[in-house]
C-alpha cells in the first residue's frame, strides 16, 4: 500500500478529533502502521507532527499533546488579525514594541503579536493584540511571553541597581511577584 507519512498522521488524528493526543501515542501508533501498511520504517514522526501543527491542522495543547479540532480548523481564518483590527493595535501602542519600545520611526520592523497564541485558542480580538518587534516576536515564540518578561525585567534590574534606585526598586518588586506566584521560576535572577 502506497501511503504517505503525512495522510497516516491526519489519519489518526481525523479519527480522534478533539482529544488531546499526547506524543508518544501518536509516534507508536504511526510507527507500527506505518511499517505494517508499507513494510518501510517512519523515520521522522516528530517533524511530521510539528509540520501538520505549522500548517494549522493542529492545535498544540501543551508540551507534546496536540488536539484535531474541526471546528478550530473552519474558523482558523477568522484568528488571523485583519488589516483594520492591526491598524487599531498600532495605534493603541502608538506603533512601538511594547517590551522594549522600538518602533517605525527608528526603523523597527513591528508585527501584531496575539497576546494569546493561536495555537493555544487565543482569538484575533483587540484586546489579545499587542505590537512586537521583530527581535521580541521572535523571542516571545521560542521562551514565552512570561518567560520573555521576567527576563526583561531582569535585565533592567541589573542595568539600574546603581543609576536608577527608583526603577532599580519597580523592578524587584515585579520579579518578587514572579516568585510569589511561581511564574517561570526556572529563571534565577539575584537581589
Amino acid at each position: 500500500m502506497n501511503i504517505s507519512q503525512a495522510d497516516l498522521l491526519k489519519e489518526y488524528y481525523l479519527k480522534h478529533p478533539k482529544r488531546k493526543i499526547p506524543h508518544h501515542e501518536i509516534v507508536d501508533w504511526v510507527t507500527q502502521e506505518y511499517t505494517r501498511r508499507t513494510g518501510k520504517v517512519f523515520r521522522d514522526p516528530d517533524r511530521g507532527i510539528r509540520k501538520l501543527f505549522q500548517e494549522g491542522f493542529l492545535i498544540k495543547v501543551s508540551k507534546g499533546v496536540y488536539q484535531y479540532d474541526p471546528e478550530f480548523l473552519k474558523n482558523k481564518e477568522l484568528e488571523d488579525f485583519t488589516p483594520e483590527q492591526k491598524k487599531i493595535i498600532l495605534e493603541r501602542d502608538g506603533y512601538r514594541c511594547v517590551i522594549c519600545g522600538a518602533g517605525s520611526a527608528t526603523g523597527a520592523e513591528l508585527h501584531i503579536d496575539h497576546i494569546k497564541p493561536k495555537h493555544l485558542g487565543g482569538r484575533a480580538v483587540i484586546e489579545n493584540g499587542q505590537v512586537l518587534c521583530a527581535t521580541h516576536n521572535f523571542r516571545k515564540k521560542t521562551t514565552g511571553q512570561t518567560e520573555t518578561g521576567k527576563k526583561m525585567f531582569i535585565r533592567l534590574y541589573e542595568l539600574t541597581k546603581e543609576e536608577d534606585p527608583q526603577l532599580s526598586a519597580f523592578c524587584e518588586e515585579v520579579l518578587k511577584l514572579y516568585d510569589k506566584h511561581n511564574i517561570n521560576g526556572q529563571i534565577q535572577w539575584k537581589k
